[in-house]
């Protein structure tokens, strides 16, 4: 028996269409499964060329996350085996001290969490499903430029908690994946400045950062029955930079 071999699954990954949430996508179609990816662009075609993204194999959607109304109204599934919440964005230079810049990143960050938790609900019941919700290290740890990024995912960590407990008796396991620095558009800020990235990587432990597929991985095990007794607990994937 391969406890990693999803064929026959159908898997969901909003955020999908790039970075950690891409590398997820693959890895789970290249175990059989059937994937769904939603983002933000109109069409699969409008990614080509984008660092990071390959949208081949994969079923894609247009669903801004920002917006409840389109989570809402978006296509859903009668039934669904795993549900993974990759969605993120931030804002820099001091964005998320303001009003507009905090509303966004909570918006999609945060409250787009629990409004698909809610849409895919009864799809995941149906099949006894897993919803993973990716948070990141700052969930743990101040990040002072960017409150509205640490606040969120410290509150992703804290839904994947509440959710685990609230849904497990109705055959929903929620956990939840914290990557650490990876580089993907999200942390151009870091990786595209040397002097940044050098000084990131000495702070990890292991010596270099983290990749989509090394978060994969971790999905791919938190998504199997390897996991199946682990609920409402959060994975930290950072190389140990959390470690001191």
């Amino acid at each position: 028996m391969n406890e990693l071999d999803f064929s026959g699954k159908r898997v969901l990954v909003v955020g999908g269409s790039s970075g950690i949430g891409n590398g997820i996508c693959h890895e789970f179609r290249e175990r059989g499964a059937e994937v769904h990816v939603w983002g933000t662009r109109a069409t699969a075609a409008d990614y080509e060329g984008v660092e990071g993204s390959d949208l081949s194999g994969l079923h894609y959607a247009k669903v801004d996350v920002s917006r409840r109304a389109e989570i809402e109204q978006a296509k859903g599934f009668d039934a669904l085996d795993v549900l993974v919440l990759c969605q993120g964005t931030v804002v820099y230079r001091r964005g998320e001290f303001q009003p507009e810049g905090w509303d966004h990143v909570m918006a999609v960050n945060l409250d787009s969490l629990m409004d698909c938790a809610n849409k895919f609900h009864d799809a995941l019941a149906a099949r006894g499903g897993t919803i993973i919700i990716v948070s990141s290290v700052s969930g743990f740890q101040s990040n002072r430029g960017n409150p509205a990024y640490a606040a969120s995912k410290a509150g992703a960590v804290s839904l994947t908690k509440t959710l685990g407990e609230a849904w497990a008796r109705e055959g929903i396991r929620v956990v939840g994946l914290a990557p650490g620095l990876v580089d993907t558009k999200l942390t151009k800020v870091t990786t595209e400045h040397p002097e940044r990235r050098e000084g990131a990587i000495r702070a990890i432990p292991l010596g270099r950062m983290g990749t989509p597929r090394d978060m994969a991985g971790a999905a791919l095990f938190l998504a199997s029955p390897l996991a199946a007794y682990v609920v409402g607990q959060t994975l930290i994937v950072d190389g140990g930079l959390s470690l001191s």
